[in-house]
């Protein structure tokens, strides 16, 4: 079967070798960092943090050396000529590490400038990234591989030794190469699957229809519909162009308010004027408004970007709040900064400060805030509904198969969709842009419809 990290046509002792090797990277590095970690650290949610990102860096390294020895393999079988398989794996490699090292130092300098594809996007960001993506998480599956392999023939082991003894039996040749044969093509599935978010998940965009059932929402207000975008990260993987066409989709789902939550940029603050002209062609009937999102905070363009949108007749609200009226009946719409930190939730009461003065008692209160921990504190003040973002479904995940199982869940218990706790309810979009790697898989980019009821 397929020995953990097994190679085609290695022996068995390189095998082992090559194990222990990767089993030493992991285990030193680990220890080396719990160690710093604990002595540096001052919070203790932090360091966990810091240490399942400083588990995942050393994973993606032990995987670049997994799929480089396994490209070198390749090379062997295909091209008969050593010198020219090692020319043309010299220059691979220089690609591959030039590549690597322009992104690394450009990536929140140069990378994701602009607001339409450019050459730098197409032939350096997006390549490295599709590799980035696929071979560790085919270096993970080739691990699972190989650790059942192994504990399989553990058991086996025992089986036939301590319960029933008998004659030892070679493993069948042909069963080895198809077992073999199909660890390879399975743990080389991720790349075809990054290939796939990336040309077409990213792109794939999905509307979905919600019913808001709302206790206190006044008779006028039945069947009010609401529009939310979130997360456009403009930028050469999401272009202006893309965004109209988001635009023009939003206008015609025919809502009475759209509302936008936030994180419009990705690193590039000149990108903000593209963006905000692009967004100005949304409409509504009472209205187009929006929060801010973290990378406005990243980019420094907080109030920049939020007077162009007043200019475009696009209210940003700022720890403010707006009435939106239908005769002498009124909901409440409240907008927030970026609340909290990037990652794991802080206590409850230390978010939306301030937000109390912002309500309106005996009507329903809509709160948009791009980060969805805030839920908890929310749900105390007694907010009928928040609108957030921030997520982006984790861009990698496999909710299909089981709630939870998403790239970033550990860090939001609300990560997307609807949740309701005590009479209070949030929605999380997934938004529309990316952000690190432009690839989305099993997370498809959303624009969210609302309806409201009244609760009989």
């Amino acid at each position: 079967m397929f020995a953990w990290p097994r190679l085609p046509g290695t022996k068995m002792a390189r095998a082992i070798g090559f194990f222990r090797t990767y089993k030493r990277i992991i285990v030193f590095s680990l220890v080396f960092a719990c160690s710093a970690l604990i002595l540096i650290h001052p919070d203790e949610e932090g360091r966990f943090a810091d240490l399942f990102l400083f588990g995942i860096l050393v994973m993606l390294i032990a995987s670049q050396f997994f799929w480089i020895r396994r490209v070198r393999e390749l090379g062997k079988k295909l091209i008969s000529s050593e010198h020219w398989r090692k020319g043309l794996g010299a220059v691979g490699l220089l690609v591959y590490l030039f590549l690597l090292a322009f992104n690394l130092f450009t990536w929140t300098t140069e990378s994701n400038k602009g607001s339409g594809l450019t050459l730098r996007a197409a032939l350096l960001d997006a390549p490295i990234w599709l590799w980035l993506v696929g071979s560790f998480f085919g270096f993970l599956i080739a691990l699972l591989l190989g650790t059942f392999d192994r504990v399989a023939r553990a058991v086996g082991w025992t089986f036939k030794k301590l319960i029933i003894p008998r004659e030892p039996k070679s493993p069948s040749p042909g069963r080895r190469r198809f077992l073999e044969q199909t660890a390879k093509v399975v743990s080389a599935a991720p790349f075809v699957a990054g290939a796939y978010g990336l040309f077409y998940g990213r792109l794939n965009l999905e509307t979905t229809h919600q019913r808001i059932k709302l206790r206190r929402l006044p008779k006028a207000f039945g069947g009010f519909r609401i529009v939310q975008l979130s997360d456009l990260h403009i930028s050469p993987f999401m272009t202006a162009e893309e965004i109209r066409r988001y635009v023009a989709i939003a206008n015609q789902l025919e809502a009475e308010l759209v509302v936008l939550t936030g994180d419009f940029l990705t690193w590039d603050p000149t990108a903000e004027g593209a963006v905000v002209q692009t967004l100005s062609a949304l409409k509504a009937p009472f209205g187009v408004f929006g929060c801010l999102g973290n990378h406005e905070i990243y980019t420094e363009t907080q109030d920049s970007i939020t007077r162009l949108f007043a200019a475009e007749g696009i209210h940003i609200l700022r720890q403010a709040r707006m009435s939106v009226q239908m005769g002498v009946d009124a909901l409440n719409l409240i907008g927030v900064d970026f609340q909290g930190r990037h990652g794991p939730p802080l206590p409850p009461d230390a978010y939306l400060r301030g937000v109390e003065r912002l309500m309106m008692p005996d009507t329903v209160n809509i709160l948009l805030t791009h980060n969805p921990n805030s839920f908890d504190r929310a749900a105390q003040l007694g907010i009928d509904l928040s609108l957030a973002g921030h997520t982006h479904g984790g861009q990698l995940s496999l909710e299909f198969a089981h709630r939870g199982l998403a790239l970033g869940h550990w860090d939001y218990p609300y990560f997307s969709g609807c949740y309701e706790k005590t009479g209070s309810q949030l929605y999380v979009n997934r938004g529309i842009g990316t952000i690190g790697f432009p690839i989305r898989l099993g997370a498809r980019p959303e624009i969210t419809v609302f309806e409201l009821a009244r609760t009989v």
